[in-house]
């Protein structure tokens, strides 16, 4: 009981940083997520479109961290190395979050348009996902190595985090799109949430720069 009790002591923050990671990178003003609130407002394929993302996403992070994991297995430095390269990179993304925040804009998706049958908006989400650059550079490089830094019994929680943020941002922009829609077209919404992320990123940051920095 002891040994389960700690072993959950110390997942939880795991499971939470993964989380707040893939929040903070996830929640932007962007075609998937004009699409996903597209389909949302629609209510045309939605569960099929959320579950895409977020698997999709789910796959990607795990192929991260377990590619990373074994990279950086049998070499500390570059281990090193990527810690803190991630740590400028999630400094440079708080800070523009922040910035974002001082010039608000607001996410918009129409609902006008005709019907597109269930393959074309999984073919729809499949572009929107993965043919863009962003997602190898954020999904696999930076979650994949923020996740391999974690001991190899904790990266499972870490993934579990990260792909949980996926399905729940996919989720609330799909399902939710009709209760949403008007919240994301006011600019203070996204004033406060680029704050949030903007603080958040720069937590991670430090966070990462102890993981790679010696005591």
């Amino acid at each position: 009981m002891t040994t389960t009790s700690t072993h959950l002591t110390l997942a939880l923050p795991v499971f939470i940083q993964g989380l707040f990671l893939s929040l903070g990178l996830i929640v932007a003003i962007g075609a998937q997520n004009a699409f996903v609130l597209r389909q949302g407002l629609r209510r045309e394929h939605v569960g099929s479109v959320v579950l895409f993302c977020a698997v999709a996403d789910a796959v990607l992070i795990l192929a991260g961290v377990m590619g990373m994991a074994q990279a950086l297995s049998n070499s500390p430095g570059l281990a090193r190395a990527l810690a803190l390269a991630g740590a400028a990179f999630l400094a440079v993304y708080g800070w523009r979050a922040l910035r974002r925040a001082r010039n608000p804009q607001t996410l918009k998706a129409s609902d006008r348009g005709g019907a597109i049958s269930r393959t074309a908006a999984l073919a729809q989400a499949a572009a929107f996902t993965l043919l863009n650059p962003h997602v190898y550079l954020d999904t696999v490089l930076l979650v994949g190595s923020m996740g391999a830094q974690q001991p190899a019994a904790l990266r499972g929680w870490f993934v579990a985090g990260a792909s949980a943020a996926s399905l729940l941002w996919f989720g609330l922009l799909g399902f939710g799109a009709r209760w949403l829609a008007p919240w994301f077209a006011r600019p203070k919404a996204w004033q406060v949430l680029d704050g949030l992320i903007g603080v958040t990123m720069w937590v991670l940051a430090a966070l990462l720069l102890r993981h790679a920095l010696p005591a």
